[in-house]
């Protein structure tokens, strides 16, 4: 915790280099600068959070028997997840998971502000719940963490919100980057899942930072793709039939994957005792990793194992320390049973209080699809041109990041430059959008997105819906209103009314419920005959407003009953139905216009 002094000393630093930078830089410049240590900060995190968990997995694991049981496989995740659960409680004191969920809500409701702990926080959490076989990714939580960093940034140099919006983008993108080796991946990411807009005033500071996290990475880990891929047999035209195919199984597991977890999620969320949660999630994640071991942590040594494999004997490495060694015969039955049961260990991780993302598990379970379709496709093969395992592999990597993303592009880019398979892209395009197209008949939204949809707070490439959503309705209560209770005399209301400078009068009861309103206009002739003063009550002469409007809802909600109702005003109550105040349509034109402004600025 700074001291007052060192606060001070701080703020005066900042002052002088805003100063220096208002003489020296225009806006557009400095937004490139910032975007470029956002790049750097974002692939140094990366590079942390890899070194750490590959670290801890490595003193846990690297003396068990490679031919049977291990028992601590039932007590690591257990250890890890009670830890990351500690120190979320204890130290953190916040809720640090669904991070790109926390993203998007921090760009359409929070005016992109993020909280400084998330700097750092989910790059300790995750390291702990990965290390110790966490079923999870921590993809998700350095995106948060690189987020955070450019919201931090921005904040600190007083950046107006239209830029600050920018400066989470180029997190996000440089933390995919970094970590990943794959910047156009990172602009793509941001552009299609965080629903950033694409123009020239975001697309350089986007790409700015990602080459610079790659770079950063390169600096650490050589200029290599993440996982070792040789194309042995090159995509023929006679493969579009099996490609097209492979993008509808994947997509169907992403809907698997999507409505499961979500499932699972709700029964975590029944549970209101963190202990209870870890004895759930504990017990489920352990559990499965003692019976497949290849679950522990993010499982890329498995996608590594499919991709780089030539025979039996190279696939059946994937068993190793389960009760499958040796049976070479019953891969595909192992693998399958990983496919119906990682979203499981997936969700009991984050639900029992570990700190984790979908990344990895979307690549894990696509590279295991891709295989497994590739596998049958050539054993039922009747007179068919045969698929090459490694190859659908990825491409099944590329189909179900696509589809549990909603996200295609990201999925088709991130996977050639994953695997430096450029050379199959038109396999990409076709498993991706395939995939894409059979999920979304059924699902509107992404995993990360759902949540927000439902509640209208999800920003979108669509402009009007946008701007509605980065309207705040706070900003938009009227307060001004004097108000009246339901016994008070028409005498006392026309004194009242002399105070006053609007023409609306809201009833209210002691409880600070709204009853009814008045308005001036229906009174007009009888407020001026004082022997009606004392015949007549607040209680007689209110009506029922056309509709009222909670604190919880849309823009989108609020402009459809103002629609309806054709009123120029509505009443606004909070959450537990105490009256707040009034929004006018006046007032939401106008708020609308002044976004719109800032919002479509070069």
């Amino acid at each position: 915790m700074k001291t007052y002094e060192e606060k001070k000393l701080s703020d005066r630093i900042i002052d002088r280099l805003i100063l220096w930078r208002e003489k020296y830089l225009s806006e557009r410049q400095f937004i490139i600068l910032l975007s470029l240590f956002v790049g750097v900060a974002s692939a140094l995190a990366g590079v942390l959070m890899k070194f750490l968990i590959h670290q801890i997995e490595t003193l846990l694991t690297n003396h068990f028997d490679q031919l049977g049981f291990n028992w601590l496989y039932l007590v690591y995740p257990v250890v890890g997840i009670w830890l990351t659960s500690l120190f979320i409680r204890y130290i953190v004191k916040d809720d640090i998971g669904h991070g790109v969920t926390k993203i998007l809500y921090a760009i359409s409701r929070k005016q992109s502000k993020i909280k400084p702990h998330n700097c750092w926080t989910s790059v300790v959490a995750s390291s702990i719940t990965i290390g110790f076989g966490g079923s999870v990714g921590g993809e998700a939580p350095i995106v948060l963490t690189g987020s955070a960093i450019g919201s931090h940034l921005g904040q600190l140099f007083k950046i107006d919100h239209r830029n600050l919006m920018v400066l989470v983008g180029c997190g996000a993108a440089g933390a995919i980057a970094g970590i990943f080796k794959a910047p156009i991946a990172g602009v793509v990411f941001t552009l299609e899942v965080l629903m950033l807009d694409l123009t020239m005033h975001s697309l350089l500071p986007l790409l700015v930072s990602c080459v610079t996290a790659t770079c950063v990475t390169y600096v650490f880990s050589g200029t290599s793709a993440m996982f070792d891929f040789n194309l042995n047999n090159p995509f023929v035209i006679d493969r579009v039939p099996s490609s097209i195919l492979l993008g509808i199984c994947c997509g169907f597991l992403s809907l698997y994957f999507t409505r499961a977890m979500n499932w699972f999620e709700n029964i975590f969320a029944k549970l209101k005792t963190p202990y209870r949660k870890l004895a759930l999630g504990g017990s489920v994640v352990s559990i499965l990793i003692f019976f497949f071991p290849s679950l522990y942590g993010e499982g890329y040594s498995l996608i590594n194992t499919l991709l780089t494999g030539q025979n039996a004997a190279d696939w059946g490495v994937v068993m190793d320390r389960s009760m499958f060694y040796g049976m070479d015969n019953l891969l595909l039955v192992y693998l399958g049973l990983i496919i119906l049961f990682k979203v499981f260990a997936t969700t009991a991780t984050n639900g029992g209080g570990g700190c984790g993302g979908t990344f990895a598990p979307s690549l894990f379970l696509g590279c295991i699809m891709g295989f497994i379709f590739a596998r049958l496709w050539n054993t039922g093969n009747l007179d068919l041109v045969n698929v090459p395992e490694t190859n659908y592999s990825l491409l099944g990597m590329a189909g179900v990041m696509s589809g549990v993303m909603h996200a295609p592009l990201t999925g088709m880019f991130l996977i050639a430059e994953l695997t430096g398979g450029y050379d199959l892209f038109v396999p990409l395009m076709i498993v991706s959008v395939s995939s894409y197209l059979t999920i979304i008949a059924f699902e509107p939204h992404s995993i990360y997105s759902m949540r927000l949809a439902k509640k209208g707070e999800l920003l979108t490439h669509n402009k009007d819906a946008a701007i509605m959503t980065l309207m705040s309705m706070d900003d938009l209560i009227e307060k001004d209103f004097l108000t009246v209770t339901p016994d008070m005399t028409l005498g006392e209301l026309v004194s009242t009314i002399a105070k006053a400078r609007r023409n609306i009068f809201p009833v209210v009861d002691g409880a600070g419920h709204l009853k009814g309103i008045i308005q001036m206009d229906d009174i007009r002739n009888i407020m001026f005959r004082q022997e009606l003063y004392r015949r007549y009550t607040c209680q007689q002469l209110m009506v029922d407003p056309p509709c009222i409007i909670n604190i919880m809802e849309s823009m989108m909600a609020v402009m459809r009953k103002f629609d309806e109702t054709n009123a120029w005003n509505l009443p606004v109550e909070s959450k537990d139905g105490k009256f707040l105040g009034f929004i006018s349509k006046s007032r939401v034109f106008s708020t609308y216009r002044q976004v719109l402004v800032d919002f479509s600025q070069e």
